[in-house]
């Protein structure tokens, strides 16, 4: 063993990001577009649901979300928001594992998503199976999970996290002399191994879409923009990390947007979260991290196939149809929701900046 677990079960992403890709949903004409609008409006109230809708999602569910008085922010705020509000539906605009979080920690309440097959490719690099069995020979590390993985895996772990609160945590652990078994994102994991020093062994999933960074592109961009600034996803690999001068979950991303004297800042991460970043600095100008080299045919570029799943269409329809249930196992919420509680708990603690939902 080399300290690094390889998954096998995610061995061809192209395969399974295309097939995703030609699920998209086609964007409505103007006329469809408000009808729908209206329409989910009107079932978000009928069925006492609330919208949670990640950053990387289509902005139309980024705005519907917020004017009907849900929220558009990344993981850790929707886990949050989600647990407090008082709807008896949550209704879940981002990927699976968002999905399976909300019903673990509210698992009284009905979860939907608009498209049960929006997976996540850490997810689906991480089946709970091998990662028992890779957590079984090591029994002396404490296992830190990401929350991009399933509930199963999330069962099998001390803690988990997110890119917001990574960092700190594993400062924690490793003052307490604890040695750590991540998984599964490996640029995540390494960023945070760097910075706090800690023993990790980590498991050696990739995101996708911040797995295809180009570090030559990147640095030809920055010469095109001298003054520009560079914010990153930790997700993204070691040398464009090192091209950042900001490195930070979405939520702090978009903070750093909107506290920089730059004027033009290039995002490496989901390209769904310029929205919301031109929303808030319209007087700024957001270039997208390149995912490939000069004359290349980019299908996906800097964005998520799973996430593009999510539509006007099929959220309707889930509204009105119920189906698209979130389900998990009883018998694994007891266990799954408790790396869970331990983080938000941590979070109090160390004050994290986190939204007060107060009685949502």
């Amino acid at each position: 063993m080399n300290g690094n677990r390889i998954s096998i079960a995610y061995e061809h992403p192209g395969q399974a990001t295309a097939a995703a890709w030609a699920q998209v949903p086609e964007e409505p004409t103007p006329e469809k577009r408000a009808e729908l609008f209206a329409r989910i409006r009107h079932l978000l109230k009928e069925q006492d649901a609330v919208l949670l809708a990640h950053y990387y999602v289509h902005p139309d569910l980024q705005d519907l979300a917020e004017s009907t008085g849900g929220i558009v922010s990344d993981s850790l705020d929707m886990a949050n928001f989600g647990h407090q509000h008082k709807a008896s539906t949550i209704v879940v605009a981002g990927v699976r594992f968002m999905g399976e979080t909300a019903k673990i920690l509210n698992p009284e309440k009905r979860v939907l998503m608009p498209d049960l097959a929006a997976e996540c490719s850490l997810d689906l690099g991480c089946p709970a199976d091998e990662f028992s069995a890779f957590c079984d020979e090591h029994p002396d590390r404490t296992v830190v999970v990401y929350a991009n993985t399933s509930a199963a895996v999330k069962a099998r772990a001390d803690w988990m996290v997110t890119s917001s609160i990574a960092l700190p945590l594993v400062r924690h652990l490793a003052a307490q002399g604890k040695k750590i078994l991540w998984a599964p994102d490996r640029h995540l994991g390494a960023y945070v191994q760097e910075q706090s020093g800690a023993d990790m062994l980590l498991w050696q999933g990739a995101c996708v879409v911040h797995d295809e960074y180009k570090t030559r592109e990147l640095i030809e961009l920055k010469a095109k923009y001298p003054d520009a600034e560079v914010l990153v996803h930790p997700e993204s690999p070691r040398s464009i990390v090192k091209l950042a001068n900001v490195v930070g979950s979405t939520t702090q991303l978009v903070r750093a947007a909107q506290s920089s004297k730059a004027r033009v800042l290039i995002v490496a991460t989901d390209n769904g979260i310029l929205h919301k970043m031109r929303t808030l600095c319209p007087d700024k100008l957001f270039l997208e991290a390149p995912t490939s080299g000069v004359g290349a045919n980019c299908v996906s570029c800097s964005h998520c196939p799973w996430m593009a799943m999510n539509g006007l269409e099929n959220l309707a329809k889930v509204l009105e149809t119920g189906e698209n249930e979130i389900h998990v196992d009883h018998a694994i919420i007891p266990r799954a929701v408790l790396p869970i509680k331990r983080m938000l708990d941590f979070a109090k603690e160390i004050n994290l900046p986190t939204r007060n939902f107060g009685n949502a």
